[in-house]
């Protein structure tokens, strides 16, 4: 027991002490995931603190036979790591439907619940490039399992 008590300590303290990286206020772009994902995002984040944010992420798909969008939302804490160099972690969820042209299959729209992890670099113009790692658990009839989407995102900061 008392191991534990000290390990929570000491993790506790070391968050206290790392330093947080300046964010932008603002952040807008894409977030180009796998098919484990949607695919394609469009991608915004928002600033609530020195180093905290807000991300909400609109996907959609089209192909034979069906169109279906996904909304995300996600509360996200930022540590510098070197620099303009940061790492975020987050959770968060979101709702999408699938539509489909064939009458034999349902349409369906599903929730989830989300957790984010992942690596930025904010460049000296308003460029910031990601690597995240977002898995998902979805709760429905078609997508009712666990997703793991990784994702490279570009976005504009002002």
């Amino acid at each position: 027991m008392r191991k534990l008590v000290l390990t929570t300590l000491a993790v506790f303290v070391g968050f206290a002490f790392m330093n947080a990286q300046e964010i932008a206020d603002n952040a807008i772009g894409l977030r180009l995931g796998d098919s484990d994902g949607f695919g394609g995002e469009i991608s915004y984040q928002r600033a609530l603190g020195d180093n905290n944010r807000l991300e909400a992420d609109l996907g959609w798909r089209s192909g034979n036979g069906y169109d279906g969008f996904k909304l995300t939302g996600l509360y996200q804490w930022v540590w510098e790591l070197d620099g303009d160099f940061n790492w975020y972690a987050g959770a968060g969820g979101g709702f999408g439907s699938y539509g489909f042209d064939n009458n034999a299959i349902d349409d369906e729209t599903f929730f989830f619940v989300a957790g984010d992890i992942g690596i930025e670099y904010s460049f000296d113009i308003p460029l910031l490039l990601s690597l995240d790692f977002r898995p998902e658990l979805g709760f429905g009839d078609f997508r009712d399992d666990v997703d793991f989407d990784i994702a490279i995102g570009i976005r504009y900061q002002f």
